[in-house]
């Protein structure tokens, strides 16, 4: 059950709900990420760990943490760390991402031409 905070008169009860609902999707996307890039399917997955494949695709698109059980086990059948896991900076909305990478070419004016390279190399 959440708390009423009162900070300078700001109520942070929704505001800590927000926090928490964005770790729930964040950590989805990520599961849904890594699942897709080891060619996985929901269906593999939830049997691997023992669950029906709507609670695992529940998990996936944010409406249900996993049970800590569970999530040992997604680690398992996905092969990764928990800091790989929880590792959310890449799963920013677009706009916030080019906001990000812009900056550190501002910060770094002398490896544009490489990045440019890897940007080449990367979408042809």
């Amino acid at each position: 059950m959440f708390c009423t905070i009162n900070f300078n008169g700001v109520v942070l009860d929704n505001f800590i709900k927000g926090i928490i609902m964005n770790i729930k999707k964040l950590l989805g996307k990520q599961i849904k990420e890594i699942r897709k890039s080891k060619k996985l399917t929901q269906e593999n997955v939830a049997e691997q760990i023992g669950i029906e494949v709507s609670s695992f695709c529940n998990i996936e698109n944010g409406k249900y943490y996993p049970t800590a059980e569970n999530l040992d086990k997604i680690m398992s059948v996905l092969e990764v760390s928990p800091s790989k896991l929880f590792s959310f900076e890449h799963q920013q909305e677009d706009v916030d991402l080019i906001k990000e990478i812009n900056s550190i070419l501002l910060e770094n004016p002398e490896k544009i031409k490489d990045i440019y390279k890897i940007l080449k190399a990367l979408c042809g």
